[in-house]
C-alpha cells in the first residue's frame, strides 16, 4: 500500500501555479480595462469578499470529499442529491454561456492577423465563432489526449508570454515617457461608489477570478495541507492579483476607456505599443499565440464540466440519451448539446447593438448562474460543520464553526451581491434597451432553473447505470 505522505508530492510553487492556471484569462483584462487605475480596489475588494474565501472553503471541502464530484459531492453530503446536481447543472450551463464570449475574444484576436477592422464586424465574428465551436467539439470527441495537448501548447504559448509581454509593453512605454490614456492619482484609484452602474463591472472581476474550486482537489497531495495550501493560495492570489492588475493597467494607459472593445482589448493594446516601438510586424504574431491561448482554455472547459455533468449519471441523475459515450470515453451527445446551444447564442448575437453589448450580456449572465453554485457551495461548507463534525478534514478552516461562518458568510454575501449586480447594466457599455438586458437575464435564469427542474422531475431509478440501479431506487426511496 502507497502510503497517505508518499502521496504527498506537490509543492507550495507547484500548487499555486496550478490555481494560476485553473483561474486565469486573458480575455478578463479588458473588462478589468474599463475601470482604469481602479482596478486596483475592483480586485481588491474581490480578492478578500470573494476569491480567498472560495480558495480556502473549496480547500476544505475538497480534502474532506477528495473523490466523490467535486461540488456536486460536497453539495449533495449537506443538502441531498437534488441540489447536487443543481449545483453542477449550474456549473455546467453557466460554461456555455461562457464560451461564446471567450470565442469572441479568440476571434476578434484572429482578426488582427488579417485586418484589425474585422474585429467589430458581425458577420466575420458569427461565422468564425461558429467554426471553432464546431471545430474544437468535434477534436474533444478523439479524447483527452488530444484536447490535453490543445490546452497545454495553448496555455503555455498563448497566455503566460502574452500576458508577461504585455505588462512588460506598458511598463516600457510609461517609463519611455509614453502618453498615459488615465489619470494616476489617488482619487483614481477609487471606484465612484455613488453610482451603483459604475460598480456592476465589480461583476466581471468576480467572474476573472472564479474556477478555483477546480484545483482544490489536489488539497491532499500537499504535504502538510494545514500549513502549506493556504501558502499556495496566498503566492497564487499575489500572482494572478498581479497580472490581472497590470496587465489590465497596460492595456487602459494606451487605449482611450471608450474605444476599448471587451473582446479585443488587449489586442488593440499590443497594436498601439507595437506600432508606438516600430514592430507593428509582430501584430499577427502575439494574435496567433493569443488566439491559441483562447482555444486551449476553451478546449480545456468545453470539456472538463460535460464529464463533471456525466459523472452524475453514475447515479441516474441524466437520462441515457445523455450517458452516451464513445470509444475514448467522451460524452458525445452531451458535447453536442453544448455546441447546438452555444451555435443559438451566437445567432442572438447578429441581433446585439453592439459586440460589447453581446459580450457583457453573456459575462453577466455567466456570473450570475456561477455566484448561485457558489452560494450553494458556501452554504454546503456550514451546514457540513454541522451534519459531519467528525469527518477528517486534512485540510480545515482555522476558527472550527465560526470560521467556517465567517468565511462562508462572506462569500454567500458576496456572491449574493454579484448577482443583484448582474441585473444593472454597466454605465462604460452600451447594452441597447436596459429592459431588453434585464429580461434577456432573468428568462435565461429562470430557464436554467426550469431546466434543472424538468430533469429532477422526471428521473427515474431506470436512468442509472445497471451497476447503480439498487442505488438509486433506494436513494429515490428516500426523497
Amino acid at each position: 500500500m502507497v502510503s497517505t505522505s508518499s502521496r504527498r508530492v506537490l509543492t507550495v510553487m507547484t500548487l499555486a501555479l496550478i490555481n494560476v492556471a485553473a483561474v486565469m484569462n486573458l480575455s478578463q483584462l479588458s473588462i478589468l480595462a474599463q475601470t482604469g487605475l481602479a482596478a486596483i480596489s475592483f480586485l481588491a475588494i474581490a480578492a478578500i469578499a470573494f476569491f480567498i474565501p472560495c480558495a480556502l472553503a473549496s480547500a476544505e471541502l475538497a480534502s474532506a470529499w477528495p473523490k466523490k464530484g467535486g461540488v456536486y459531492a460536497w453539495v449533495k453530503e449537506a443538502f441531498g442529491s437534488n441540489w447536487g446536481f443543481l449545483a453542477i447543472w449550474l456549473q455546467w450551463v453557466e460554461n456555455v454561456f461562457w464560451y461564446p464570449t471567450v470565442l469572441a475574444f479568440a476571434v476578434a484576436t484572429l482578426a488582427y492577423m488579417f485586418n484589425p477592422e474585422l474585429a467589430t464586424n458581425t458577420w466575420y465574428n458569427f461565422i468564425t465563432i461558429l467554426f471553432i465551436t464546431w471545430a474544437i467539439t468535434l477534436a474533444n470527441f478523439k479524447g483527452m489526449k488530444l484536447s490535453g495537448r490543445i490546452s497545454s501548447v495553448g496555455v503555455t504559448v498563448g497566455m503566460m508570454f502574452p500576458a508577461a509581454l504585455i505588462i512588460i509593453l506598458g511598463l516600457v512605454y510609461l517609463l519611455t515617457g509614453g502618453h498615459s490614456q488615465i489619470e494616476f492619482s489617488i482619487p483614481a484609484m477609487l471606484p465612484d461608489f455613488t453610482s451603483v452602474s459604475n460598480l456592476v463591472l465589480l461583476l466581471g472581476v468576480m467572474l476573472g477570478l472564479c474556477g478555483i474550486e477546480m484545483s482544490a482537489v489536489h488539497v491532499n497531495s500537499v504535504k502538510d495541507p494545514q500549513k502549506n495550501y493556504p501558502k499556495a493560495i496566498l503566492i497564487s492570489a499575489v500572482i494572478i492579483l498581479a497580472i490581472f492588475f497590470l496587465g489590465s493597467l497596460a492595456i487602459s494607459v494606451v487605449v482611450p476607456q471608450e474605444e476599448i472593445l471587451l473582446s479585443a482589448g488587449i489586442m488593440e493594446a499590443f497594436h498601439s505599443f507595437f506600432h508606438e516601438f516600430g514592430i507593428e510586424w509582430a501584430v499577427p504574431i502575439i494574435a496567433l499565440l493569443v488566439a491559441l491561448g483562447s482555444v486551449g482554455t476553451i478546449s480545456t472547459w468545453i470539456v472538463g464540466p460535460s464529464k463533471g455533468l456525466l459523472a452524475t449519471a453514475e447515479e441516474g441523475n441524466l437520462p441515457p440519451f445523455f450517458q452516451r459515450t464513445n470509444a475514448q470515453g467522451m460524452p458525445t451527445n452531451l458535447l453536442l448539446m453544448q455546441a447546438a446551444i452555444i451555435t443559438f447564442l451566437v445567432v442572438i448575437y447578429v441581433f446585439m447593438p453592439s459586440i460589447n453589448s453581446f459580450y457583457w450580456m453573456l459575462t453577466a449572465l455567466t456570473a450570475q448562474l456561477y455566484l448561485i453554485m457558489y452560494i450553494l457551495m458556501f452554504a454546503a461548507l456550514i451546514k457540513l460543520r454541522y451534519s459531519q463534525p467528525n469527518t477528517k478534514r486534512p485540510y480545515s478552516l482555522p476558527g472550527g464553526r465560526a470560521g467556517a461562518w465567517v468565511i462562508g458568510g462572506l462569500g454567500i454575501l458576496a456572491a449574493a451581491v454579484g448577482v443583484l449586480l448582474g441585473f444593472i447594466p454597466p454605465s462604460q457599455i452600451d447594452t441597447g434597451s436596459g429592459m431588453f438586458f434585464q429580461i434577456f437575464i432573468v428568462v435565461s435564469i429562470f430557464l436554467t432553473g426550469v431546466a434543472a427542474l424538468i430533469i429532477l422531475h422526471l428521473k427515474k431509478p431506470s436512468w442509472a447505470p445497471k451497476g447503480a440501479a439498487k442505488a438509486a431506487i433506494k436513494a429515490a426511496s428516500k426523497e
